[in-house]
């Protein structure tokens, strides 16, 4: 009988934090059921903002050098971050690879990725911010579900009550 997911390539979005682990550990888990392959994916964050704003912070714009100092520390954490991730996969005995970007608007760079690599199914934590924190704050993973042309599967950052 067939699998009730079609998804063999899953794209699994991680921030480093602990509800994104958890979304990390559930694509795992999954991806073994259905026999599927990983692509992680890490957004670094762009310190000199959105670039058709062209904000820059008070000390990236007095010493540039700073900027280039983040930018490294970032990209090291992230190469950290994603080699983890692969660690849970391969330990699982799974095909994986990772992928960054540097890019203020996160959840364009994660629909970009899934688009490019061909992935049939975004697996990402949610924060299960609500009212007005998840108004103001916004959600990553609600403007993905909005927007992605492949189906989402959504861990909850909420505890189960019980």
């Amino acid at each position: 009988m067939a699998s009730p997911l079609p998804a063999r390539h899953l794209l699994v979005p991680t921030d480093g934090s602990e509800l994104s682990e958890a979304a990390v550990q559930q694509a795992v888990a999954l991806a073994g059921v259905l026999g599927a392959r990983i692509t992680f994916f890490h957004a670094q964050e762009s310190f000199y903002g959105r670039p058709d704003m062209a904000i820059f912070g008070e000390g990236l714009a007095v010493d540039t050098k700073m900027g280039d100092q983040f930018a490294k520390a970032s990209a090291a954490w992230t190469e950290e971050l994603l080699a983890k991730a692969r660690a849970a996969a391969t330990a699982a005995g799974l095909e994986s690879d990772a992928v960054t970007s540097v890019d203020p608007v996160v959840y364009e760079a994660i629909l970009t990725v899934a688009r490019e690599r061909g992935c049939d199914l975004i697996v990402m934590a949610s924060h299960g911010r609500r009212g007005l924190a998840g108004l103001l704050l916004g959600s990553e993973t609600q403007r993905v579900l909005t927007h992605a042309p492949i189906p989402v599967l959504v861990v909850p950052g909420r505890a189960e009550a019980g």
